[in-house]
């Protein structure tokens, strides 16, 4: 089955799912920006052929079966409505949505409609978390005891940075957890194969005021070198950092640290899972390597490997050993598991890459891990919104 798609969003990481899909093998029909210059622009710059003007083009035209969202998070429940309401399948970058009613609502649909929904939670997809998640899965590793771990950045630590994300309104009350965070919660969760249940969070705002260029340049849109002198103060209520201490539903219990302002730290996500007989350790800033730790023998560093990987992994590595697969290829590689799926045409059968339920549940997270900060608390992570 041939399927065209095309994407919503211009900003980075839009023209990654379409560099992606290409990959793939995707006709990627078109893009479309915030506004019709940007829409156009885009395309021509990407070599698409359609030339949509608003993503209400991209809905009216039957050629396209899958949506890709990759717009700011106050969009994607609105958005995302409208696609499945349209007929198509829908990719929608995380979070799902900007609460837990919106969620809800947006799986419930998704659910009526018969069409195949998933969130871009692309981090499962390096080949050694799989590669983690069937290790764990296995009786030598034993049971997990305690999962620790962090995602850092520094794009937002000057005061002068700016981006959409600072503000509550357009990004959401939660934001480096939100943004960042999230991602490694999704993917200790899928290598462990345990739910956070219970969370205790304090979280920190490192600029309560920022400054936002006359103008609206952006940090992270790559213009961070634009000439714009003259700013305006912008009030922030968001974090930028923040440590949460978890508990996992086999009793487990772990820690995450998240910061957004830490110099250095370009996009640096770390894990590492003790279990009873075994401990595993990764590093996404070297992606092909595995550190496995052992009580009597010494530790061990599996290299990304696709003829010494378990079968899952393997299945998502596309070059031999020795040869670097990193960011691009993990959006290379959910995107064709989620077409893959398509393609077969049985939507009853378990799905392989993120769900809108997975989505749903990391926004209740989210929610929890925003409450236990404001009550200075342990709060249990909800089931149903």
């Amino acid at each position: 089955m041939k399927l065209n798609a095309a994407v919503v969003g211009t900003g980075f990481i839009g023209p990654v799912h379409v560099e992606a899909l290409k990959r793939i093998g995707v006709n990627v029909k078109g893009i479309v920006g915030s506004s019709p210059e940007k829409s156009i622009a885009a395309s021509e710059d990407l070599n698409l052929p359609g030339r949509y003007e608003s993503i209400e083009d991209v809905l009216r035209d039957d050629n396209v079966d899958v949506v890709h969202l990759a717009t700011p998070n106050k969009f994607h429940f609105d958005q995302t409505k409208l696609a499945l309401a349209a007929g198509k399948h829908v990719l929608c970058e995380k979070p799902l949505a900007m609460n837990s009613q919106q969620s809800a609502e947006l799986v419930r649909i998704a659910n009526e409609s018969g069409l195949v929904t998933g969130v871009a939670y692309n981090i499962r997809f390096y080949p050694l978390c799989h590669e983690a998640a069937a290790r764990i899965s296995q009786s030598n590793f034993g049971e997990t005891l305690h999962v620790t771990g962090s995602y850092v950045q520094d794009w937002l630590l000057k005061q002068s940075d700016f981006n959409w994300r600072v503000v509550a309104g357009e990004g959401g009350d939660l934001r480096a957890v939100a943004d960042i965070g999230t991602h490694w919660l999704d993917l200790v969760q899928f290598i462990t194969g345990q739910s956070v249940v219970s969370v205790c969070a304090d979280l920190q705002t490192v600029h309560s005021t920022r400054y936002r260029a006359i103008g609206a340049t952006l940090t992270f849109s790559g213009s961070e070198n634009a000439t714009e002198t003259e700013t305006e103060a912008i009030d922030i209520n968001t974090e930028d950092a923040g440590c949460i201490l978890l508990k996992f539903a086999n009793g487990a219990r772990g820690s995450l640290h998240v910061s957004q302002t830490t110099a250095g730290r370009k996009n640096c996500l770390r894990f590492e899972i003790a279990g009873s007989h075994q401990a595993l350790s990764w590093n996404s800033e070297q992606p092909n390597s595995l550190w496995v730790g052992y009580r009597d023998r010494p530790a061990e560093m599996l290299i990304r490997d696709p003829a010494t990987m378990s079968p899952s992994a393997a299945a998502i590595a596309s070059y031999p050993g020795g040869h670097a697969e990193g960011f691009p290829d993990t959006f290379k590689q959910l995107f064709q598991t989620f077409y893959n799926y398509i393609a077969d045409g049985d939507f009853a059968a378990p799905r392989q890459f993120p769900t809108f339920d997975d989505g749903h549940r990391e926004v209740m997270l989210c929610e929890a891990i925003l409450k236990s900060h404001r009550e200075q608390a342990w709060v249990d992570v909800a089931h149903t919104a």
